[in-house]
């Protein structure tokens, strides 16, 4: 669950998918655009699309009186998850409750179901509210990598313009951009500039 793909866009109205972590892509739905910080949750409908593109919805609908709920909400969680994770990679420790707080409105049960090949699985179902439902394994993912997650391997882009968030899983562990493709390119090309400009 907490792996993602990693995509860009042009676009700076779409979701930049490269955090390769649930919780560090929670923390990408705000990014810099020139020198303002934007937030790309404008409205519910946005948090529930973003949970779509994660696969979190499963059938889950949100009526419309809940989509200004599900965008407090899911606001309030980027809030602590972002200053959990950032306390956590300076060595200090932060207050989980607020996270816990989330966690314990995610209630589920197991339950036995017939898989696709007609083979039983037990799975777990979602017995919360569908805000809850929807925000709950959101709350997991950043409790998982405060918990099990390896720190050095939580990076910000190196890019000085960029607070995008990633997993670095390369095999050398060396990643330094969010995008090679958007980050890296702007880097590579403003030190050519400077090389070209200085001879």
């Amino acid at each position: 669950m907490e792996k993602t793909e990693t995509s860009t866009s042009n676009n700076p109205g779409e979701i930049p998918m490269v955090g390769d972590h649930l919780a560090l892509d929670l923390l990408n739905t705000e990014m810099r655009v020139g020198n303002e910080s934007v937030d790309l949750w404008r409205s519910g409908k946005d948090v529930y699309a973003w949970l779509g593109r994660h696969n979190l919805v499963a059938g889950a609908s949100i009526a419309a009186a809940e989509e200004k709920i599900l965008l407090g909400q899911a606001r309030e969680l980027r809030a602590h998850a972002r200053q959990l994770i950032e306390q956590w990679k300076n060595g200090q420790m932060g207050d989980v409750q607020p996270l816990n707080k989330f966690l314990d409105l995610y209630t589920s049960a197991p339950q036995v179901m017939t898989n696709e090949n007609g083979r039983l699985v037990m799975t777990r179902v979602a017995k919360a509210d569908p805000v809850a439902n929807l925000l709950g394994p959101v709350a997991e993912a950043v409790a998982q990598l405060l918990t099990d997650g390896e720190l050095d391997l939580v990076k910000k882009c190196a890019h000085p313009e960029c607070i995008l968030w990633f997993y670095d899983r390369t095999k050398s562990h060396k990643r330094r951009w969010c995008s090679m493709a958007s980050c890296g390119n702007r880097h590579k090309a403003a030190q050519f500039r400077k090389k070209v400009g200085t001879t």
